[in-house]
């Protein structure tokens, strides 16, 4: 695809640290009720709306350790651990990984004095380093259009100084994350890194800006690897939560820049959207990305955790039905189980339409919003307060209550 001429205007300096952020170490708990994360990338079922009902889960069965399964951008775990919950997060995404070591392993409470000023300086060394053309650039700024150049040189120019400087510091993955954050403030797409947009967004004027990660007070640990080799492995839990993929479309290509970020070993790649070759490596492809395989792995990784209340996050899309998830539940020996319906509005990729690589708009959307079900199993009790928590602090989003009493 040719390439726009720059669009950006002349370069303009990256601010150093965003002010009026909450300070580093402030480990004040929002009011029960309300979505608490701090800001993280665009996401899809990053369960932002489900963060609320989710910690009261956790509060309403007296969880002391917690297990986010499929952590993703850590959303839900960050919760939990706000919830005070020590709490394990699992992915085998690179960029979910740091983004676990940084929010979920790191404890808050000893970034402070020292460690915080050494944490600012670091930051405001890193936006202090001039732009150069590099990997970034050439391949989502001028082979593809992810960002525009001035925030493509800006990139490159800090992940150089983030490898070469930072490695093997403790900062290395709250850094990495500062970086991935602010270049997903300043992209060009609607959200997945499978295409951009025609024309530049918006904010891909603006200048990449990194700010200080809102970090989380507690205790936690970051585990990388594939939930269905490492779900019974990783110890016993008082709640665990599976938000397990849905369909054929894989985070690995869906956020395939962030892992080069991460990875930063400059890979061959292909196609528009200049995807890394590793891609068709069939080591880099999910079960839960087949519809043959991911209903034998979902029962299997249900089975494998040890948690006295499992909650399932699935919607009405996927491949699996609900009736499909309680009976899993079931079999893996839980004695209650118990179903809640929200109503939710689907992904912003779903709602403006299909488009050819062309930008050519081919197709019409068919729905804009489905069911996300929260499914919970477990010692009867326990499951009830789940689900009266659950169901007080989704409030209007229930759309209703599932109660089978017992498997077919």
């Amino acid at each position: 695809m040719p390439f726009a001429p720059f669009a950006g205007g002349p370069h303009r300096r990256v601010s150093r640290i965003r002010r009026g952020a909450r300070p580093l170490g402030d480990a004040r708990s929002p009011p029960a009720g309300t979505v608490s994360s701090g800001p993280v990338i665009k996401y899809l079922g990053s369960k932002r709306r489900l963060v609320p009902v989710l910690g009261a889960v956790c509060e309403a069965v007296g969880a002391r350790r917690a297990l986010d399964c499929f952590t993703g951008t850590t959303r839900v775990a960050q919760e939990f651990k706000r919830r005070g919950a020590h709490t394990t997060a699992v992915d085998t995404a690179r960029y979910a990984h740091v983004f676990a070591r940084c929010y979920v392993a790191l404890d808050a409470r000893g970034v402070s004095g020292p460690a915080a000023r050494e944490l600012a300086d670091a930051l405001s060394d890193l936006a202090s380093r001039p732009g150069r053309d590099g990997y970034v650039t050439e391949t989502f700024c001028v082979e593809s259009r992810f960002f525009q150049p001035h925030n493509g040189r800006r990139i490159d120019a800090i992940r150089d100084a983030i490898e070469q400087d930072y490695r093997d510091t403790w900062m290395y993955p709250v850094l990495l994350t500062s970086l991935i954050e602010a270049a997903d403030r300043v992209d060009s797409t609607t959200g997945v890194q499978m295409a951009y947009v025609k024309q530049w967004s918006e904010r891909s004027y603006d200048d990449l800006d990194l700010r200080m990660p809102v970090l989380v007070a507690g205790k936690g640990r970051a585990v990388q690897g594939d939930a269905c080799e490492v779900a019974g492995t990783v110890g016993s839990f008082d709640l665990a939560y599976l938000d397990p993929p849905y369909n054929q479309h894989r985070y690995f290509t869906n956020y395939h820049i962030w892992e080069t970020l991460v990875a930063w070993d400059a890979p061959e790649h292909y196609g528009v959207a200049c995807k890394r070759v590793d891609a068709r490596d069939g080591a880099t492809k999910s079960a839960f990305n087949e519809r043959r395989r991911m209903p034998a792995a979902l029962a299997k990784v249900i089975a494998d955790v040890d948690a006295a209340v499992v909650a399932v996050s699935y919607n009405d899309e996927s491949w699996v039905s609900v009736d499909a998830i309680e009976e899993m539940c079931w079999a893996a020996g839980h004695p209650a189980v118990r179903t809640l319906a929200f109503d939710s509005k689907r992904y912003v990729g779903a709602q403006i339409g299909i488009y050819n690589p062309q930008g050519e708009k081919v197709g019409t959307v068919t729905r804009l919003r489905n069911l996300e079900y929260l499914v919970l199993a477990g010692e009867r009790r326990r499951v009830e307060r789940a689900a009266r928590a659950a169901r007080t602090a989704g409030g209007t989003a229930v759309a209703r209550v599932l109660e089978r009493r017992g498997p077919s």
